[in-house]
């Protein structure tokens, strides 16, 4: 849900510098000629620009992957940890020692 609300905001940005962009050049006192200038350079440039944007975000999310994986591998490896030790542990109550069936059975008779 994360990545599709970052690449909701990242394409809003994107549609929205283009529009300031676009709306700054058309209201600006300049020329016509001067003005079409600065609009071709602009839009020139925003593929550049998301593309810059796109790997910045792809590494980004590279980094939090990792740092996923790494997290569930550890809490992996704990919660083994735990079950064996319950294991263990249930293992221990179940099991009376020797010397409590011994005890057990002098009592019964």
């Amino acid at each position: 849900m994360a990545d599709k609300n970052r690449g909701t905001f990242i394409g809003g940005m994107l549609i929205g510098a283009a529009i300031g962009a676009v709306t700054g050049l058309l209201v600006a006192p300049c020329k016509g000629r001067d003005t079409r200038k600065i609009l071709s350079k602009t839009v020139t440039a925003v593929p550049q620009m998301a593309e810059d944007i796109s790997s910045s975000v792809q590494i980004q999310a590279d980094r939090l992957s990792t740092a996923a994986s790494d997290r569930w591998h550890d809490t992996l490896d704990r919660l083994s940890t735990a079950i064996s030790a319950g294991i263990v542990a249930s293992q221990s109550v179940r099991e009376p020692s020797i010397s409590d069936r011994s005890n057990s059975n002098t009592v019964d008779r």
